[in-house]
Order: C-alpha cells, then structure tokens, then sequence
C-alpha cells in the first residue's frame, strides 16, 4: 500500500509524460479512470511502458487504481457497449483498463461514483456483483467506491454486499474534511483516499494556523495538509504537474504535527 497516490485526471496529452515524471520522483501508486472525459487512460499505461523500459520501476514495485464510470459520466468514448447490460459493461471497461495499462491486474478498482446521488441503486448492487466476480478471477486485488456519502455507504452495508476496502471521496474542510464518512471508514477498516485537498480547501493554505507550522517546519501549507490528512487516516492523492511540488508532497510524512495541531486542524472550517 503507498503512502500517496498520484492522480491523472484532466492531464490529457501531458499525461504519459507526467505519469513518467511521478515515477521518477518516487511515486509508487498511480490513480486513473476508464473514463476518457476527465483520464486518458492509455497514456497512463503509455507512461508506465516508458518507465519499464527505463528500469526506474517493475509492475511489482507499483499500487496501480482505475475505475468504472457509469455512461452518465462519460462522452461519446466509452470503453463498452452502451447497449450491454451493466454487467458485460462493466467487464468490458475492465478489459479495456488492463489493455491501457499493460498489465494483467490492477491493485484497486473502484466504483467511479454511485448511479444516483439519492442512494446505492440497485445499479450499483449489479455493477459492485461484476466488480467482486473480477477479483475473485485475478483481475483486481481489491475493491473500492468514490464519490459516496455516508447515505451511499449505508444503505450498501444494509444489502449485505461485500465492505470495499477503499473510499475515494473529495474532501472539503468546510464539512469537517468528511469526516462522517471517515468515522465509518474506520469503523470497518476501510481505506479512505482524500482528493482535492488543496484545491477544494483554497482557505485552509492561508490559515494562520497552518502559515505557522509550515515556517516553523520549514515547509509548504501544502506539505501540512498533506501531513494532516496522513494524520488523521487518509491516503492522499496528489495531481500536481510540478516535479518540485510532486517531491514536496512525498516529503511531508517526514513534518511533525503534535496532536493538539491535529485536533485543530480537524475543526478548522467545519
């Protein structure tokens, strides 16, 4: 399991050589979607070829995530047959991921979001039933969902289905950094992946609170909520395009927040 995950979203034709760039400077989980609306998929799998052949890095050394996207949150590329049911979709675009990525197995693949904001659908059952059954062949290691409220969580829980061992979610400060769904994660051993930790939280990286730590650690307010997001149990994503501030954020593990920072930090906005 890393320790960060390095998100290729809206990355486009950057994407093979960003995905390349991450690995060089010591990343080792990489995050993607069969969804060519937001990923370019294949050029993540076009920057772990490159990777391979320079010797920087072996599969073996790599956490590699992709997700499942409903039609509804695709363009016209899709990675199956719209007509097919959602099981055979949902095979499909595991086929397709594994095409991309060169490889026979992914470390993670996850629900890329609920059919409806309202609640787990009985879609979602069907789609999470293929997702186990592509595990269960070798295709995946383990399971995750993202973009879920607690609601999500719940009521997928009350149908029996199996726990995912991960939860992706953006995570707001101004909601108490999710922390509802936190309290669940930890409650069953899930996994929770927080993404857009800075962009979602512009006011958190002027807070005095955090302007103070990062003089005193001689660090960025970037490198503190990433520290503070390690701090309270999350696995952090990070999509920056910069090869200082990709070093920066791997080494924020090393800044030291005392508890009483934590718990401050918790309740900033929320």
């Amino acid at each position: 399991m890393p320790e960060f995950l390095y998100g290729t979203a809206w990355k486009e034709d950057r994407t093979p050589a960003l995905t390349e760039l991450a690995l060089q400077m010591g990343f080792r989980g990489i995050d993607t979607a069969n969804q060519r609306r937001h990923y370019f998929e294949a050029g993540v799998g076009q920057g772990l070829a490159a990777a391979y052949r320079a010797g920087l890095v072996t599969r073996a050394d790599l956490f590699l995530q992709t997700k499942f996207t409903y039609q509804g949150g695709q363009d016209h590329r899709l990675p199956y047959d719209p007509a097919a049911d959602l099981s055979t979709q949902l095979a499909q675009s595991m086929a397709s991921s594994l095409e991309h990525l060169g490889t026979d197995h992914v470390d993670s693949y996850v629900l890329h979001g609920p059919a409806s904001g309202r609640g787990w659908s009985d879609a979602d059952a069907e789609v999470w039933a293929a997702m186990v059954k592509e595990r269960d062949a070798g295709r995946t290691r383990l399971l995750g969902v993202s973009n879920v409220s607690l609601r999500h969580l719940e009521q997928m829980a009350a149908t029996g289905a199996e726990t995912p061992a991960f939860v992706q979610n953006r995570c707001f400060a101004h909601l108490g950094w999710d922390r509802d769904v936190r309290a669940f994660c930890v409650d069953r051993k899930i996994v929770y992946q927080g993404f857009s930790l800075l962009t979602a939280n512009p006011e958190v990286l002027h807070d005095r609170l955090v302007a103070g730590i990062a003089a005193r650690e001689r660090a960025t307010p970037a490198q503190v909520v990433f520290r503070f997001a390690r701090a309270v149990g999350m696995l952090p994503l990070t999509g920056t395009s910069s090869a200082e501030h990709m070093k920066q954020d791997l080494a924020s593990h090393a800044l030291a927040l005392s508890d009483e920072e934590v718990q401050t930090l918790e309740s900033l906005a929320g």
